[in-house]
């Protein structure tokens, strides 16, 4: 039983800084390592590279990005595709494209269904992220791209495998596209975050005939029947419910604030964040007479 190398990226602290982009960059271009990585060209590639997604509508937006890298798997698909040792697997869990080796060899590129692999035409050579592998030999404990990060968003583990999965269960880690089956090595917290969508809203009402935001409404979210959130509209009435699955299909809000009505409003959520703007309450109907108090309140359809 030995340490490996694993990495962690929790999606809700980057904010998209590159830094880590940056650093990679900085450590790999124009350098020689021998037996880890040759030097990455100056444009074209990011072995460290981040992705973004923007979902919802202008003013309610919510921007999530992700770092992608190689991601070190324990069963590496660009293993099997390589020639005459041109890629290897280390004790310690890292991923190396043997330079000297992997010349030509294109199939190794195509082979990495993460889109991992880089292929640098004028070396006409695969390259990819070594993890640091000529750093982590020096003695180092974290990669440039970890050290460089501002918020810490990358975080760098050296432990047995019992203690990474004691690891990935406590805090909810996931690892991209677990159904290629790999075992990455690189592991992400929030991802949620990056892959659901919301269901938002702002809600206002005339009060002595002048509209105004509707501060500490009650919205409930619910789904056949059954209560899935709650919340409070804030100061503009706005409110939003996060972390809800892509294609979930159709969803029931209804709203109880004071001075207002009750009503409801139904909404299919599918592959985007739907983002209900203006959302009109009539005013509480006045005290009934005598003869028809006790009849139930009419919910006014949202508008």
């Amino acid at each position: 039983v030995m340490k490996k190398w694993n990495l962690v990226i929790d999606i809700a602290k980057c904010f998209n800084c590159n830094c880590c982009t940056l650093a990679c960059h900085d450590e790999y271009h124009g350098n020689e390592f021998p037996g880890v990585a040759s030097g990455m060209p100056k444009h074209g590639q990011n072995w460290i590279r981040i992705e973004q997604r923007e979902t919802g509508t202008v003013p309610m937006v919510e921007v999530s990005y992700l770092p992608t890298t190689c991601n070190h798997c324990d069963t590496p698909p660009c293993l099997a595709a390589a020639r005459d040792g041109a890629v290897v697997k280390r004790d310690d869990g890292i991923v190396i494209i043997v330079p000297e080796k992997a010349r030509g060899q294109r199939q190794i590129v195509d082979a990495c269904p993460y889109g991992a692999v880089h292929w640098n035409e004028e070396r006409q050579l695969p390259q990819a992220w070594p993890f640091d592998a000529h750093l982590i030999d020096k003695g180092w404990k974290r990669t440039r791209g970890a050290q460089s990060c501002p918020t810490r968003a990358m975080r760098v583990l050296h432990v047995e495998d019992d203690e990474m999965k004691r690891i990935v269960a406590e805090e909810g880690l996931e690892v991209l596209h677990p159904e290629y089956g790999t075992a990455p090595r690189v592991y992400y917290r929030n991802l949620k975050r990056f892959r659901s969508l919301f269901i938002g809203g702002s809600v206002a009402g005339a009060i002595a005939g002048v509209v105004e935001c509707v501060d500490g409404a009650r919205v409930t979210l619910e789904q056949q029947g059954r209560t899935v959130a709650t919340a409070r509209t804030d100061a503009y009435g706005d409110f939003r419910f996060g972390g809800l699955d892509v294609d979930s299909g159709a969803y029931r809000l209804t709203i109880a604030a004071e001075r207002f009505a009750p009503a409801s409003i139904d909404v299919e959520l599918r592959g985007e964040s739907v983002y209900l703007r203006d959302i009109a309450l009539a005013p509480r109907p006045a005290a009934a007479p005598e003869a028809t108090r006790g009849a139930a309140p009419h919910a006014v359809p949202l508008q």
